[in-house]
């Protein structure tokens, strides 16, 4: 919620309490209405402030706020007012001798940027962290200090009901089967969302879009809902920009820069940044293994240092031509180079039955990498006579190449035997996209909306397995392939919404998709074809119960497509008795989402509250089995993606922000909900016995998160924030709680124009993954951490800006296009 003029709002508060009396002697009221909306893009202004003031003395009678829609209520008793609108960074409204004899409507009133220029210089109000929008959350990015010299994985995890474990998967309310894009389409990047989320930067993101139930309009991939990453690209008139430096322990140097040139019929912007890093890490895994009597026949320990060292850049251009005043063409290009090195060590101890240590052996991996993206989109935008008629055509054709080389050196003293071995892996992912959006406002309240979508992606993974073989490089035919994936989904959408009362509106839809999928291992010439198509329907209904709360009832049917990893059956080799294989039988999981929504707004405050259930047919459960030994009796074990037949999950989310003071903000989440999983899992034990595990399983979890700003004295600004994440059991073991958090100081300084920020991501250094898993003939505890505690010191340089956190999108041609921005009724 965009930042209010507290004093004024507290004083509101006041008058209207200490006037209850006052009002409940008047002989009659009435009704004052109407509707509030930026003058520059004709959008409803949720959250203004409007007050019915005494024409004499000033005193505030009445007032209340705007609702999503822009709209505002309040009764008055009759007589002649002076109204005011007031928004934080807009120029207020005052209407004078506003005679209320009956109801008034007081009609549309249109409000302006107060961007005033003093000396060039641009100032721009802040806005809030978070705002809580009927349909979505939208985490701003720009406002939160504790994310300066962060990757996008560390925004994530500042998201309200968005988790990123230690190894990257990003989850919504819990679920992994979220669909993640890059300003409002899957790209390049988000082709590998756990790397994007290691390589991009904080400072290149604007916000963070969070949709659990999306319309038709949206693509129907992701179980759980979408996440819209939107990066930055300026708008604002004039020549104007910011660069910001950080230094950081362990290594972070970064230079980010963000610029834009605006005119009259063109808009120039683009964002540069250069990263160079270095990341420890570490995981374990402790194994005891049993004979088939239940005794214990061995203990393994193993223990990774993970270290990554990278170094690239990134570079967006943009370019926006407003041919006519209702017609825009706009195009932009980003590109994305780094490379990577990373020496890695696997230590592994094993142990007798007594736990007596017997040997000791070290693996020791030496890795070295890059990845090249780039992206170009270009789109037109056509507006009608009534500019909520327009016709959007937009395509993007995307390329990521990426390759990982390394050498291993596998030392066993205690046997006096060395193995050397190596691989190498190259990556080409290459995809076009198409989108052709089409709204017509019908009526008064109605409104239209119809497209197409068509993605077309094709991915080749060549991996090489060599053994050294007396000095000699021999390829591991059992090992090396090469996976050919590609994707072709055709889609069409329409929907409807109107309002039934003022008070009730509707959204219905429905979606066709028609995918076609090949999963293909070049070398073996095993060819897979898939094909489905389904239809996705979703609906949505609104009501009103006043003019600062709402109650929202939503449906929608999901999909989620394995991809990638998740399909190819040949192994990762980096540890030698714990690895990954895909499952290339893997079909699509398919959701239901229900969501039941409520959002109440005070003065300073507001709650937004949500129940949901999610049903989904042949879930993906990730599954453990004994798969073979090692030369001297070790077992291997392997995880694996399989489809379960049923998983339900249900909950409840709260997301609230609070401004009790001027000086201090607060905002939290917390999430809880209840999964149920049916299924059984058959395979083949190494005897050649078939085996079966039964997956049913009734799970309780919860994870909260608490965010605090507070303005200290010399204009310091204090912020913390907090997650806790409870424990919960899968379905072969259990994940341990976990507890971090993070502190940040900031003051502005050079008259304004410049900032230096102080944080430390993860103080405790605490944020790992901790489970249990047992199997028949295994038990296993295991921890991992991709990224240890994280010192930064920040410095930004605004030009032309007095305060850069919030820019409105001004001018001709500012739809959804340009800006990445998921939008619905």
């Amino acid at each position: 919620m965009k930042k209010l003029k507290t004093s004024k709002a507290l004083l509101m508060l006041f008058v209207l309490l200490t006037s209850l009396t006052t009002l409940a002697q008047a002989s009659k009221k009435s009704s004052i209405t109407g509707t509030v909306i930026e003058a520059s893009t004709n959008q409803p202004l949720e959250f203004a402030s409007v007050f019915a003031q005494n024409e004499q003395n000033e005193t505030i009678v009445s007032g209340g706020m705007t609702d999503a829609k822009g709209k505002f209520s309040f009764d008055v008793p009759n007589g002649n007012y002076y109204v005011k609108i007031e928004f934080l960074g807009f120029k207020t409204i005052e209407l004078h001798q506003v005679a209320i004899n009956g109801n008034t409507d007081i009609g549309v009133q249109k409000v302006h940027d107060d961007a005033q220029v003093l000396e060039g210089v641009v100032i721009i109000a802040e806005k809030s962290t978070v705002d809580i929008k009927l349909d979505k959350k939208v985490y701003n990015v720009g406002a939160d200090m504790v994310l300066k010299g962060g990757t996008a994985g560390d925004v994530l995890d500042n998201v309200p009901s968005i988790s990123v474990d230690s190894e990257g998967a990003v989850s919504l309310r819990g679920n992994e089967n979220v669909k993640v894009l890059i300003d409002g389409k899957p790209t390049g990047l988000a082709s590998n969302i756990q790397e994007a989320m290691r390589i991009l930067s904080a400072e290149s993101i604007e916000k963070v879009e969070v949709i659990t139930n999306p319309s038709a309009r949206y693509e129907a991939e992701g179980g759980a809902g979408i996440i819209n990453i939107v990066l930055k690209k300026g708008k604002a008139e004039g020549i104007n920009g910011n660069i910001t430096g950080t230094l950081g322990d362990p290594r972070n140097y970064e230079l980010n820069g963000n610029f834009n040139l605006r005119s009259e019929k063109f808009n120039f912007y683009t964002t540069l940044g250069y990263r160079d890093t270095k990341t420890k890490g570490y995981g374990v895994n402790d194994n005891e293994y049993f004979d088939q009597h239940g005794n214990t026949t061995q203990f393994i320990d193993e223990y990774k240092d993970n270290n990554r060292n990278r170094q690239g850049y990134n570079a967006m251009f943009g370019l926006d031509y407003y041919i006519t005043p209702s017609f825009t063409w706009s195009n932009s290009v980003n590109v994305n180079r780094t490379n990577i090195t990373a020496p890695n060590t696997v230590d592994y101890k094993y142990y007798n039955p007594d736990r007596e240590l017997m040997y000791t052996r070290d693996r020791n991996e030496y890795k070295t990498g890059s990845r090249n993206s780039v992206e170009y989109t270009t789109g037109f935008e056509k507006k009608f006579a009534n500019p909520d008629h327009k016709l959007v055509i937009e395509g993007t054709i995307s390329q990521d190449k990426s390759t990982d080389d390394s050498n291993i050196a596998d030392i066993n003293d205690f046997a006096n035997i060395r193995t050397f071995e190596k691989n190498n892996s190259k990556d080409d992912y290459l995809q076009g996209l198409v989108k052709l959006d089409y709204t017509l406002p019908i009526g008064e309240t109605g409104n239209f909306e119809a497209g197409y979508y068509g993605s077309f992606k094709k991915t080749t993974n060549d991996y090489d397995f060599y053994n050294q073989v007396n000095n000699q490089w021999i390829n591991n035919n059992n090992i090396s392939n090469t996976l050919e994936y590609k994707e072709q989904v055709n889609a069409v959408y329409a929907q409807y919404g109107d309002q039934i009362t003022d008070k009730l509106n509707f959204m219905v839809g429905l979606r066709w998709e028609d995918s076609n999928i090949d999963v293909n291992q070049l070398r073996n010439n095993d060819y897979n074809n898939k094909k489905y198509d389904d239809f996705f329907p979703s609906a949505f209904l609104n009501y009103e119960l006043t003019e600062s709360s709402n109650v929202s009832l939503s449906y929608s049917k999901r999909i989620m497509r394995p991809r990638g990893f998740f399909l190819n059956p040949f192994s990762n080799y980096t540890s030698n008795i714990n690895f990954f294989q895909g499952n290339p039988n893997l079909d699509p999981a398919k959701t239901n989402a229900f969501d039941l929504g409520y959002t109440q707004r005070w003065t300073g405050f507001t709650l937004s509250a949500s129940a949901y259930l999610n049903k989904t047919d042949d879930t993906f459960q990730f599954v453990k089995r004994i798969a073979g030994t090692t030369d001297n009796g070790t077992p291997i074990t392997v995880s694996s993606p399989i489809n379960l037949a049923t998983e339900y999950r249900y909950g409840f989310d709260f997301t609230l922000n609070y401004i009790p003071y001027k000086w201090w903000r607060l905002n939290g989440n917390f999430n809880f909900y209840r999964t149920e999983t049916k299924g059984d899992y058959t395979f083949t034990d190494l005897n050649g016995n078939k085996e079966s595990q039964n997956f049913d399983k009734n799970t309780y979890a919860w994870f909260t998160r608490i965010s605090s700003k507070i303005t200290l004295p010399y204009k310091i600004d204090w912020t913390m924030n907090g997650m806790y994440r409870a424990p919960y059991d899968t379905a072969q073991g259990r994940v341990k709680s976990n507890l971090s958090a993070n502190l940040a100081l900031s003051k502005d300084i050079i008259k304004d124009k410049a900032t230096i920020t102080f944080n430390i991501n993860d103080i405790f250094d605490s944020r790992k993954r901790e489970m249990d898993t047992n199997l028949p003939q295994t038990f296993s505890h295991s921890e991992m951490q991709w990224r240890g505690r994280q010192i930064n010191l920040s410095f930004t340089y605004r030009f032309n800006q007095k305060k850069n956190d919030r820019q409105k999108q001004r001018g001709n041609g500012e739809g959804n296009m340009e800006n990445g921005e998921m939008e619905m009724m």
